[in-house]
Parts: C-alpha cells; sequence; structure tokens
C-alpha cells in the first residue's frame, strides 16, 4: 500500500511540473539596487573586469572592446543603453559574454553577478511595451523568485546601433 501513496505522490509532483510549464534558467545580476534575468542559455561566459580598449566615435554606452581567445569582443554599459547612471566598478563587477542572435557576442558590464536560478512559465509575466520603454525596450518580463522579482532582458531588443 505505500508503494501506491509513492507513486501517487509521484504523479502528483510530475503533473505539478507540466503545470507550471517549461523551465529556464536564468543568470540574476544585479545593476545598482534592482536585479536583472538573462537566459543562461545565451551566456557564453563570465569574466571579471579588465582593460577595454576605448574605439573613438562610438555611444557612450558602447565602452570599447577586448580581446577574448583571439576573439574582439564590443563591450557596452547595459545601465548607459537602459539610461542609468553611469557603472560604478568594483571588485564585483564583471563583464557577461552574451550570444545575441543579430550582434554575435557582446559583452555586459554588470555591478555583480548574484545566481542562477530556475523559473518556470508560471512564475513570468510579461509587460507591455508601453511600460518598458522607459527602460529602453530593453525588459520583455518579470520573473518572480522567492517572493522577489527579477526583470527580465530580451535580448533580441538588444542593438549596438543608437536608438
Amino acid at each position: 500500500m505505500e508503494l501506491s501513496i509513492n507513486n501517487n505522490q509521484i504523479a502528483l509532483d510530475d503533473e505539478k511540473g507540466r503545470n507550471e510549464g517549461e523551465s529556464i534558467q536564468y543568470i540574476v545580476v544585479r545593476l545598482g539596487e534592482e536585479q536583472y534575468g538573462i537566459d543562461i542559455r545565451n551566456i557564453d561566459n563570465i569574466v571579471k573586469m579588465q582593460r577595454i580598449t576605448r574605439v573613438p566615435k562610438l555611444p557612450a554606452y558602447l565602452k570599447g572592446v577586448i580581446n577574448m581567445r583571439g576573439e574582439v569582443i564590443p563591450v557596452l554599459s547595459i545601465r548607459l543603453k537602459m539610461g542609468l547612471e553611469a557603472d560604478e566598478i568594483t571588485k564585483a563587477t564583471r563583464i557577461l559574454i552574451v550570444k545575441l542572435e543579430e550582434e554575435g557576442n557582446v559583452g555586459f558590464i554588470v555591478d555583480e553577478v548574484k545566481e542562477v536560478v530556475t523559473l518556470y512559465e508560471a512564475d513570468i509575466e510579461r509587460i507591455s511595451s508601453d511600460i518598458t520603454a522607459e527602460k529602453g525596450n530593453l525588459i520583455n518580463a518579470v520573473g518572480k523568485h522567492n517572493g522577489e522579482l527579477i526583470s527580465l532582458f530580451d535580448l533580441a531588443a538588444i542593438s549596438l546601433e543608437e536608438n
């Protein structure tokens, strides 16, 4: 009889997973006092802050380029791209190497890499483009994890071109 109870519990657990939908892992980063998530499938690497070679005549949010394993990677200040205050470089500052569809690999300067979280479709709320306009149209959803909100980047909307 215990066996059937355990089987029932397993069946209930499996049903719960299906009801919550597909799960996606996000790298949670901090920019100022807010948390942002980037789909882990788009992260190529996370590196400590390093010297960035400035390139003339670029928009202010494009900080320059770094050389990583022979590949020249543009680095942008996601803070400036979103219209926030300039980056403060600390020991926790990192460059996330992100694979963008149109641009290839691009480095994002973030204040801190916090953790990896798993969010289910039921934990994610899509937001309208009217609300995202003030954040530079880079956020398309908000995830809920352990009672905290995580703004989720819309990587398809991130471009090196000026808006």
